[in-house]
């Protein structure tokens, strides 16, 4: 990995107006472990006031010594901003996440000790002025005052200095540890441990959004059902996803040998999205099992649980303040994931029917879903037959009309050409024909839609309406009753 010119740069003219000065933190942590880093960070000797000097357009906004430096090309456009920080110690975090005071230092070991982990607290500091477009980690020494390489070596997140210290000064810093393991692939050493389970309570004081921000990058990581299962060891997970915790001691039949706790973690872990909006519902898609069971004849059974748990995650992700889109996503997943599919019986109508209420985009999310839902469950075919055939009917059908965006007639040519009036009414009559349409797509042709726009405008609203609801309502039912039977729920 090479550092980029525009760095050495900024670190060169620091040092010729006689400021040392450091690349630091995350960015020297992947230039060893030869990843290439997202963001470059500098810290230095100068005070704030004394790096506008060095870089007069630059911008100074906020109390804890960083420096925004605009890098320009020759155009004078600004292609990059790199932050310059002060060398900094904190005192006093009664938040329990941002520093009461910040008191600027002179030395570069105030400012690492300061830091979370001793992978995060190593600086290097160009060994000579280089001509060089970009220069590798080798024209670099490498100040390393904690244990930091050794750590890199042993794959382990160990804390600067005491631990307990490290996540009193900022619990965020219990989610960025489980999170640095899980992309990393690292384990956490047993004293750091030890210190996150005995301060995870005070996670509580951190805002959601952070604890939302660290959640998504550690369902992103290769290793998301690691990284979930250490946030439960841990007795992180309590606080941040309690309603998961219920489903510890709730057994179940038929279908699963696992808990509904061990079950929901195994089906993140089998997941084949990589996307962690699917990997989340994949997690989420039984949350409504403790809630729902019931004994029935002996069996233990969760009727209606893929509707409650989609209104539980809502509330999950409200909570933790997911975005709408990303909450909408999660739910729809949940809510349908328990589809009924039997190759020998399920026609291509159905297959409309559920790409309709699920969304094409959302067709393979589901898939995957169930993927991970069956495995999860200790069943040896990961994608059986029934689920092939099932992406086989889905591509028979992606050209049949399931929204009333692929109907052949539409609100413009009502007006038009039938001498429809704008409205409600031509909703409920639209609403009519795409069902008509699910069921066969011969009809969806203009001839036939022009006849049937004519023949239904006769009717009253309500009439419509109704008319539009109990055609869907009976698909649907027929569609429930089917899945009932293959789950022995009655």
């Amino acid at each position: 990995m090479e550092i980029p010119k525009y760095i050495q740069e900024t670190l060169i003219k620091l040092e010729k107006n006689k400021y040392e000065a450091f690349v630091v933190g995350g960015c020297v942590r992947d230039l060893l472990m030869g990843f290439a880093p997202k963001d470059w960070d500098i810290t230095t000797k100068a005070r704030p006031e004394e790096i506008l000097k060095v870089f007069p357009d630059a911008k100074y906004e906020n109390e804890f010594g960083t420096v925004l430096v605009k890098v320009k090309n020759k155009k004078g456009e600004t292609e990059n901003v790199v932050e310059v920080t002060t060398y900094r110690s904190e005192q006093g975090y009664s938040d329990r996440r941002r520093p009461d005071e910040v008191r600027f230092e002179d030395k570069l070991e105030k400012d690492l000790e300061r830091r979370d982990f001793t992978i995060n607290a190593m600086a290097m500091k160009l060994k000579a002025e280089s001509g060089k477009q970009k220069a590798g980690k080798e024209e670099f020494d490498t100040i390393d005052l904690f244990g930091g390489v050794k750590d890199l070596e042993k794959k382990v997140i160990r804390a600067v200095g005491e631990p307990i210290d490290r996540f009193k000064e900022d619990a965020l810093r219990l989610m960025r540890a489980v999170r640095l393991a899980s992309q990393l692939k690292f384990g956490i050493e047993p004293k750091t441990e030890r210190a996150m389970t005995k301060m995870a309570g005070s996670i509580k004081f951190i805002a959601k959004e952070r604890i939302k921000d660290e959640l998504i990058k550690i369902l992103e990581s290769d290793r998301a059902y690691e990284g979930m299962m250490k946030l439960h060891e841990l007795k992180l997970l309590q606080y941040i996803m309690p309603e998961l915790e219920r489903g510890i001691k709730i057994n179940q039949d038929r279908h699963h040998i696992y808990t509904v706790f061990k079950h929901s973690m195994l089906s993140l872990k089998h997941c084949p999205s990589k996307d962690w909006r699917v990997r989340l519902a994949a997690l989420l898609h039984d949350i409504a099992k403790p809630q729902t069971k019931k004994i029935i004849n002996g069996v233990a059974t969760f009727y209606n649980h893929e509707y409650a748990g989609a209104k539980m995650a809502k509330k999950i992700m409200q909570r933790l303040r997911f975005s709408n889109d990303d909450t909408d996503k999660v739910t729809n997943l949940i809510r349908h994931h328990m589809f009924y599919y039997n190759a020998d019986e399920v026609t291509a109508s159905s297959v409309r029917r559920l790409v309709r209420k699920v969304g094409r985009e959302s067709l393979k999310d589901l898939i995957d879903l169930r993927i991970g839902d069956r495995l999860g469950s200790g069943v040896p075919k990961a994608k059986p037959y029934k689920l092939r055939h099932l992406e086989y009917m889905m591509k028979r059908v992606q050209n049949d009309p399931v929204s009333v965006k692929m109907l052949k007639i539409n609100g413009d040519y009502m007006i038009a050409k039938l001498g429809f009036k704008p409205g409600p009414k031509m909703g409920a009559i639209l609403d009519i024909l795409l069902s008509e349409a699910v069921e066969d797509p011969k009809l969806n042709n203009l001839k036939y839609l022009a006849g049937r726009v004519k023949e239904l405008d006769k009717s009253d609203l309500a009439e419509l309406r109704k008319q539009a609801k109990a055609m869907i309502e009976e698909k649907n039912k027929e569609d429930d009753q089917k899945m009932k039977e293959e789950f022995w729920v009655k």
